[in-house]
């Protein structure tokens, strides 16, 4: 089964418990395994700035699910954990991005994976370098460490929770 990384974020409401329940709702999927989680991190807001700070973290996890069938279910979590529809980068209750599918490259009219500009995105790479630091992203070859060191993101990213979600 592919290893799959989730990244996942709130910063509406109780954002750690829309995280702690997504985790929650993610391990009842049929044929879906947590294999590790990463520490809660709070992250100033990207790409659109004038909203409330984010909670973020990144879960492994194995599955025979199809990507497309497996973002099908993050999507279906996101508004059965009532996720409004808002603008891009928006305030949101929780969001659930499916980042990397094992090695797979899939890029189509419903699915990007690697998920877009994570090298751009230290409130990805910081978790994902905490559980994963030499998964090699399938596009740039490079580790997510490398990708961290590498990267231009200046936001302020710090340890939130530092037990696993």
């Amino acid at each position: 089964m592919p290893k799959s990384f989730l990244g996942l974020g709130s910063n509406i409401g109780e954002r750690i418990a829309y995280i702690e329940k997504a985790v929650t709702e993610i391990c009842r999927i049929p044929n879906v395994k947590l294999i590790n989680a990463s520490s809660v991190y709070e992250t100033e807001p990207w790409g659109k700035q004038n909203q409330d700070d984010f909670l973020n973290s990144v879960i492994e996890i194995e599955t025979d699910l199809s990507a497309e069938n497996l973002l099908k279910e993050l999507k279906h979590i996101e508004k059965k954990s009532g996720r409004i529809s808002n603008s891009r980068w928006s305030e949101r209750e929780i969001d659930i991005d499916l980042l990397f599918y094992g090695s797979e490259v899939l890029v189509n009219e419903n699915i990007n994976v690697p998920h877009r500009q994570i090298e751009n995105r230290k409130f990805v790479l910081i978790p994902l370098a905490e559980i994963a630091p030499e998964f090699v992203h399938p596009v740039f070859n490079k580790t997510i460490n490398e990708l961290l060191e590498n990267t231009t993101d200046k936001l302020n990213v710090v340890r939130y929770k530092t037990s696993k979600v």
